[in-house]
């Protein structure tokens, strides 16, 4: 699938659309992870959730269970939350 990679992260990927493989949200990241060691971390925090400064969207909807199936010829877009004021 492709990914879209936010701008605070593209310094592990230096692309902002990588493919990666896997038939959820977790396999995905895990394949992200092998590629560009450490991203994940980035996005998922020791619990295993997805971080509050991060969303996760396929097909227009915001992916809130990382057992979330995409299909291989899929987008995943990530997408870091801006906060302030």
């Amino acid at each position: 699938m492709r990914v879209l990679i936010p701008g605070a992260l593209l310094s592990y990927t230096g692309s902002t659309w990588v493919e990666a493989e896997g038939a959820t949200v977790a396999e995905a990241l895990a394949d992200l992870d092998r590629q560009f060691p450490g991203i994940r971390f980035r996005m998922i925090d020791e619990q295993g959730r997805i971080r509050r400064n991060m969303r996760f969207f396929h097909d227009r909807a915001m992916i809130f269970d990382l057992d979330t199936r995409i299909p291989p010829e899929g987008e995943l877009m990530i997408v870091q939350a801006l906060s302030g004021g």
